[in-house]
């Protein structure tokens, strides 16, 4: 049941910081940054990026322990 919960959330933790991402512009030209076609990922948008992926991997996991019990 627990491990249930903690899917849960970590689910919910993943669509907010997808959504946080603007599609195909980036943080930086959401806060009024320049909008440029392409520019290396830095401060919180790297930061962002690297948690999409971190609770992904986490949410898969999870997935799969859920599906062994």
């Amino acid at each position: 049941m627990i491990l249930k919960l903690i899917q849960i959330l970590v689910s919910v933790f993943l669509i907010a910081v997808i959504l946080l991402q603007a599609k195909g512009t980036g943080l930086g030209s959401a806060f009024g940054g320049s909008g440029q076609m392409y520019h290396s990922k830095r401060g919180v948008e790297k930061i962002v990026f690297y948690l999409t992926i971190i609770l992904a991997v986490i949410f898969v996991l999870l997935s799969l322990v859920n599906l062994k019990l």
